[in-house]
């Protein structure tokens, strides 16, 4: 396999193999910003892996008063499972326990889509037949159904149902090699930083990075997935070892996003920021995970991510 380099990095001539899933977003607000970031850190904490976790969920943005239903300070979440129906239920369950419990929130459907999920609809059952149906123009004049709840500290208003969209994507992935541990973490921070900045995408481990990355099987039976080894540098002695002598540590960078460009964009602004710093960080190369190209249909190839700036249409394999 021939390589590549961007800003004197060399980069793995391969692609990141993603998935399609199910993915919704919902915008929750508060009187202040502190209080609505509490309740959205909060719902998406054990949220990195659809297969541990039942979903994958990160916070797509901080919202302004101007940018919410009530004027009030918000946060738009992102959360993402492999159907409709399992995304319901983690969905319904996030939002009992962390958003309905958290003081002064409120609850709204953050995306358009073809798939109905019913929120506020099912929720009101905690209302305990208190509950009262409201229908409310939103900006464009469209009327739409809330749920107004009782809750101690005065109502929680929940919006009737969310939309799941179509072609959302989860899984994309980058694998930064480095020299020392500290050095690589900088890389992946700074990569981090600018693959969020992507409207629509998360990134869904602790501050965006996971060491342990995972294939398919093992060699324990009934494994749906364990370690890496090709990629842990303390087995480079072994056969099947990926790294070079130089490398001492690889961290990962996982992307899910509403859309396949959403994920694609995501990369490369996360290949060249790591890149753009590499050099002065001990980078040694950058990478992607994949299964063959057997297991996901959608492949990201960072060849055609090198460019800065992407196609005016892009084409994703």
């Amino acid at each position: 396999m021939s390589d590549l380099t961007l800003n004197g990095i060399r980069v793995e001539d391969t692609f990141a193999e993603a998935f399609d899933v199910a993915g919704t977003a919902i915008v929750v607000t508060n009187d202040t910003a502190k209080w609505a970031m509490i309740a959205a850190t909060t719902m998406t904490g054990f949220a990195t892996s659809v297969i541990g976790c039942g979903a994958e969920a990160g916070i797509d943005a901080e919202l302004s008063p101007e940018e919410t239903p009530d004027g009030r300070p918000g946060v738009r979440i992102l959360l993402f499972g492999f159907e409709p129906n399992g995304l319901k239920e983690q969905l319904l369950k996030r939002v009992g326990q962390c958003i309905l419990t958290c003081p002064g929130t409120a609850c709204f459907a953050g995306v358009e889509g073809p798939t109905k999920i019913k929120l506020g609809g099912a929720i009101r059952y905690f209302g305990d037949g208190f509950a009262i149906a409201k229908r409310l123009p939103d900006h464009t004049g469209r009327m739409r159904r809330y749920w107004r709840i009782p809750v101690m500290d005065g109502e929680f208003l929940c919006e009737d149902s969310v939309r799941a969209v179509d072609g959302a994507v989860g899984g994309g992935n980058l694998l930064f090699l480095g020299r020392t541990h500290a050095e690589t973490l900088t890389v992946a921070e700074v990569a981090v930083e600018a693959a969020k900045a992507i409207p629509g995408a998360i990134l869904p481990f602790p501050g965006g990075i996971v060491r342990s990355g995972s294939k398919v099987g093992g060699r324990t039976k009934g494994m749906m997935a364990s370690t890496n080894d090709a990629y842990c540098p303390t087995l480079k002695g072994r056969a099947g070892s990926a790294l070079p002598p130089e490398c001492g540590v690889v961290l990962e960078i996982v992307i899910d996003a509403l859309t396949s460009q959403g994920v694609s964009d995501s990369m490369r602004a996360a290949l060249h920021a790591a890149t753009e710093i590499g050099a002065q960080h001990g980078l040694v190369a950058v990478t992607a995970g994949n299964y063959g190209g057997n297991l996901g249909r959608h492949h990201y190839r960072l060849r055609d991510l090198l460019d800065k700036k992407p196609a005016a249409k892009e084409t994703v394999a």
